[in-house]
């Protein structure tokens, strides 16, 4: 089975500069770039251009945009294989399915209307809740470079439980920062105060430093085994107070991605983001790679 870069198409500019972000991904990762658009009023064909169109079908138009941005791509990167096909399907049932077991699946994440620094949109949140694929949204106006996303700023920051560290999203960002050539940093974000502010006891500094030493502790050893296959793989580790979500956004505004896990949350109404996925989705400028793990 071939293994690609999978990226959504529809036909905005915006989704254009991601796809471009996304052939830097797959010439770094040494795979296939794979260009979807998924309409639900397409005619129920197979993608494939045989011919055999009716009057008012919308797919001949999608093939031809597909094709026009695959050519630039090329143009841009001689040796990425570039792939295109069109689906006539809901857009995040068909890229959920069409992500399943491959490498990477890169999205375009825009504002929602009339609510400034909200920066995920609803097919983007959909995306990040039910695709078992690690998945990265750029926000292609606020990326460091959208045209093919080459590290400008070499750095990538994880966001680490140091108490139930996720291995999947460690392993991945380690993996992420070796093919950028940049440093990995890693952060846990806690906020001291709420611990104790049920007994409306303030603890001294003392107490603080201590927990804070033996967060570092845990988090160093989280970081042990990756680490130890990505030798030549610079790290900093982070103790920063404040909620999880708010470290991230704020360690990421000097990275080039920002990689945080999504636990499996089994809900009635279907997959869910945790909170500080969500937030991180949210409120994040720069890339954001959310990666599943149990």
């Amino acid at each position: 089975m071939t293994h690609y870069v999978l990226t959504g198409i529809d036909g905005s500019p915006r989704s254009e500069a991601t796809a471009r972000w996304a052939a830097g991904e797959a010439v770094r990762r040494g795979v296939p770039l794979r260009l979807l658009h998924a309409w639900p009023w397409l005619s129920p064909q197979d993608g494939e251009d045989t011919g055999g169109f009716r009057p008012g079908d919308l797919r001949p138009a999608a093939l031809r945009a597909l094709a026009d941005i695959a050519d630039r791509i090329r143009q841009e990167h001689p040796a990425l294989v570039v792939e295109t096909a069109v689906v006539g399907d809901d857009r995040v049932d068909a890229l959920v399915r069409a992500a399943e077991r491959q490498d990477l699946l890169v999205l375009g994440s825009r504002g929602l209307g009339g609510f400034a620094g909200l920066l995920a949109g609803s097919v983007a949140l959909a995306m990040a809740a039910r695709v078992t694929t690690p998945l990265v949204l750029v926000r292609a106006e606020g990326s460091a470079s959208p045209k093919d996303g080459t590290a400008e700023r070499g750095e990538v920051v994880v966001g680490v439980d140091a108490l139930q560290p996720p291995d999947t999203v460690i392993d991945f960002a380690f993996a992420e920062a070796a093919r950028r050539g940049a440093h990995l940093r890693a952060v846990h974000g806690w906020d001291p105060v709420p611990l104790w502010a049920a007994t409306s006891w303030v603890p001294p500094r003392s107490e603080i430093a201590a927990r804070e030493a033996a967060l570092r502790r845990l988090l160093c050893e989280a970081l042990a085994a990756a680490g130890a296959a990505y030798p030549d793989v610079p790290v900093v580790t982070e103790i920063r107070h404040g909620s999880a979500a708010h470290a991230l956004v704020t360690a990421g505004d000097a990275a080039d991605v920002v990689v945080v896990g999504r636990r499996d949350r089994r809900h009635p109404l279907g997959m869910r983001l945790g909170p500080v996925a969500h937030a991180v989705l949210h409120h994040c400028a720069v890339p954001v790679a959310v990666v599943p793990h149990a």
